[in-house]
């Protein structure tokens, strides 16, 4: 929760920050109720804007709702894609039947990749989502990771052939039965 009547920064730039680093929920609180002010919040990021006064009780309601939107049904624990078995919980990979040994980052990539089929995920996404937002930047971090790991997933007519290169933008997986 967020009140954009901070003693000494603007809220709807703490809104703009934060959004930079996460995308947690965040509902604002404020005494300004006009329709600029709530437009102005949920536009620079916002999940929800509540003005003061408030009731508790719709104030929980709405907490409730945003923790429900940002945070879904865990996902299964398996997944098979390409040739692949992904167990998350163990973090193992199977690759036609034999155990793939990858590194924690090369196994936080390929799951990435692995959970957007089709989706292109650009490099700065992977980033941050693998290494977080102090290396949203740093680009050949990835380009080398993901040679290491289509490596690792074999060649040709292999799953590394299901991570493809979008030149520029980012990768996409995009496995056989796609």
């Amino acid at each position: 929760m967020l009140d954009l009547g901070l003693p000494d920064l603007n809220g709807k730039t703490v809104i703009e920050r934060m959004r930079q680093v996460s995308d947690m929920p965040m509902i604002v609180l404020s005494a300004h109720d006009q329709e600029m002010e709530k437009i102005m919040a949920l536009d620079r990021g916002a999940n929800d804007f509540v003005a003061k006064p408030f009731a508790i009780g719709e104030l929980l309601a709405r907490l409730r709702v945003c923790l429900r939107v940002n945070h879904p049904v865990a996902p299964a624990t398996i997944v098979q894609s390409g040739g692949l078995t992904i167990d998350r919980d163990r973090r193992e990979v199977v690759v036609k039947g034999a155990a793939l040994r990858l590194t924690p980052k090369e196994f936080d990539l390929l799951l990435a990749l692995v959970g957007a089929p089709g989706r292109v995920l650009t490099h700065r996404q992977l980033l941050r989502q693998v290494w977080g937002p102090a290396h949203a930047e740093n680009l050949p971090y990835l380009r080398v990771f993901i040679r290491q790991l289509r490596q690792k997933l074999g060649g040709p007519d292999g799953p590394a052939d299901c991570i493809r290169t979008e030149p520029g933008i980012g990768y996409r997986w995009l496995p056989p039965e796609s």
